[in-house]
């Protein structure tokens, strides 16, 4: 069997993380890399291997697939690139940034020959996979979500709004995407924001109602400390809570009395925990079985509408209708 051949534009953090992967996955290499920073692609290189590439057009000529771990604001522009290259796209959340690039960007992975999916690896988390599990035999009522940052400081590009298209881009978009996962389409919101420490909106209250009947609360700041746990999700049924913290563990208290059942991941490897090898896993498997990608462009689109849709509504003071 012949290897998928990965080429990497963006070999930061996260570029890493999945290039890590793919290096010990048999059924691909890791072929081509490109950085705006050559440094930081021979770094890159030395520990997982690959051509160092010294424009976009040659990693394209080297690789089978393309992951766009760059910055936010140019997801689209590489995306588009690697599709019209007949590539297959691994885009990295945010999907794009603003409503008309998302839409070229859906419009034009759709029509792509290759296999397109968006990074939320969120999904795949077992505490969240778990989550979606239970809810299947339950009915959910209502839920309470929060997804806080620290800072904005470190890295330095994450409080730079020309970077990541806003607080909401950065951060907040990963449970965005994970409200609709574990509960359906949205059908309308209403939020509130405000600026403290930062120069954009920091600081956000939002109320969600899907098209089911369900509803829930959602809070994010920028600057709530490293208060564990950041990210929670707070699922409320019939005599029952399950509630998540972060991709650590998972409590689950049903009935009348105040016996609960936890369930730990905390031993599980990050790259695991936080769900970057099952959804690298999963591009390669969508790619070898010609199948549709759990995460498509659609959802990519979605998420960025759910963000673009919270500032609308701040900014006027609308009630937001899908």
């Amino acid at each position: 069997m012949e290897k998928v051949r990965i080429g990497i534009v963006g070999t930061g953090y996260i570029g890493n993380v999945h290039g890590r992967i793919y290096s010990r996955d048999e059924r691909t290499e890791i072929a081509a890399l490109f950085d705006i920073v050559p440094e930081r692609a021979e770094l890159t290189a030395k520990t997982i291997g690959g051509k160092v590439c010294s424009s976009r057009e040659e990693l394209l000529a080297n690789c089978d697939a393309v992951l766009v771990t760059a910055p936010n604001k140019t997801h689209k522009d590489i995306a588009l690139s690697a599709i019209a290259s007949g590539k297959h796209v691994f885009c990295e959340k945010p999907f794009s940034i603003g409503i008309e690039d998302a839409a070229e960007l859906r419009t034009a992975a759709n029509a792509g020959k290759g296999v397109f999916q968006v990074g939320h690896n969120r999904r795949y988390a077992p505490v969240y996979a778990k989550l979606k599990e239970l809810l299947q035999s339950d009915t959910p009522h209502s839920a309470h979500i929060k997804m806080n940052r620290g800072e904005l400081k470190n890295p330095v590009w994450t409080g730079d709004v020309n970077v990541t298209g806003g607080f909401l881009y950065e951060t907040t978009i990963h449970l965005f995407d994970m409200m609709r996962f574990q509960f359906g389409e949205i059908e309308e919101l209403v939020a509130y924001g405000s600026q403290h420490e930062y120069p954009e909106i920091d600081e956000f209250s939002i109320i969600f109602k899907f098209k089911n009947g369900f509803h829930c609360t959602f809070a994010s700041s920028s600057d709530a400390s490293w208060h564990f746990p950041f990210e929670r999700i707070e699922v409320f049924c019939h005599h029952r809570t399950i509630m998540t913290e972060e991709m650590e563990r998972l409590f689950d208290s049903r009935g009348m009395d105040a016996n609960f059942e936890t369930l730990s991941y905390h031993m599980s490897e990050k790259e695991e925990k936080w769900g970057y090898v099952q959804e690298d896993k999963a591009f390669i498997d969508a790619i070898l079985n010609g199948t549709k990608p759990p995460v498509t462009a659609d959802d990519g689109f979605k998420s960025v509408e759910l963000v673009e849709s919270v500032y609308k509504a701040i900014n006027t003071g609308e009630r937001i209708k899908f």
